[in-house]
């Protein structure tokens, strides 16, 4: 969750405008509300709504199983998925109501120093560069890493990525995410174009613009099942990719000095016992159950 992530070498006047930008296009039709931020009793969070199945934006609140989906702030759109139902469950242990705020995810850093919410709860993984700038909980899911091909293609027998020296195969994933340096253990590959989000990724590879897209397996196994055409890859451990580890750590971030907005959802974490992996998977599985087609 996808490690993916910002720059963030930026100036402060860069973070002001992007701020602005933000505020003014998260609004429909002029709508003035404000967020009500920093009086401790909402957990604002930030989140792409766009990362089936950890989140997404659906036009309801109704769900499948009954449950209601949160609204996007400033829309009246909904957002619904693993990571919104985290956030509600630690919202509901600190006795705060939650606010999601939907932001692309090249930005989702810069808003986040704006204070135009208080956390990231979107499928992001801790890594050491991350750390340097944020401060992060223990991880609230665990993923694996996989392969995305077309069904069918010479790379769906694929066992390893030794097995793919000297195909030439063109390869994918998204912008601006702890898996792009990965992409050249990849033998023999050519590094193509990289997307804004997972659903141009998975594009690229179904329309043939790419051969191979790296991605995570929860992302992928949502993908497949509307996109028929493809098939996931799990390499073999003893030939898989390296470094790849701070992948599966998924993790909330808060801005570096934020410690105690940090350790109040560490303690909820800790409250709810979600540092069970069967939970996490339970409630994972019912994400990839829940999502509606369009994502």
């Amino acid at each position: 969750m996808r490690s993916r992530f910002l720059r963030t070498v930026c100036t402060a006047l860069t973070a002001s405008v992007m701020a602005l930008t933000f505020a003014g296009c998260g609004s429909s039709s002029g709508d003035a509300k404000q967020s009500s931020g920093g009086d401790g009793k909402v957990l604002r969070v930030g989140m792409e709504c766009a990362y089936a199945p950890f989140n997404w934006t659906q036009i309801g609140e109704e769900v499948p199983d009954g449950s209601k989906a949160v609204p996007i702030y400033g829309t009246s759109e909904y957002a619904y998925g693993y990571d919104v139902m985290v956030a509600q469950k630690l919202a509901d242990d600190l006795g705060m109501s939650l606010e999601i705020h939907k932001v692309e995810w090249d930005s989702i850093g810069l808003s986040l120093d704006a204070k135009e919410y208080d956390c990231i709860i979107a499928g992001m993984g801790r890594t050491k560069e991350r750390e340097a700038s944020y401060s992060f909980t223990e991880p609230y899911y665990y993923r694996d890493n996989c392969l995305v091909v077309k069904k069918g293609s010479d790379y769906e027998s694929v066992k390893g990525l030794s097995d793919f020296k000297g195909k030439n195969v063109t390869v994918t994933t998204q912008l601006g995410t702890g898996w792009v340096p990965l992409l050249d253990q990849i033998p023999d590959a050519t590094l193509g174009a990289n997307y804004e989000t997972t659903a141009e990724v998975f594009m690229a590879v179904s329309n043939g613009v790419a051969d191979v897209a790296l991605i995570d397996l929860p992302t992928a196994e949502s993908a497949l099942l509307t996109n028929t055409d493809l098939t996931i890859v799990v390499p073999d451990e003893s030939d898989a990719f390296e470094g790849d580890k701070e992948m599966t750590n998924v993790c909330i971030a808060t801005r570096k000095d934020d410690t105690e907005l940090r350790d109040k959802l560490q303690k909820a974490m800790d409250d709810i016992g979600w540092s069970d992996k069967a939970k996490m998977d339970e409630l994972m599985s019912k994400a990839v159950e829940l999502q509606p087609a369009a994502n």
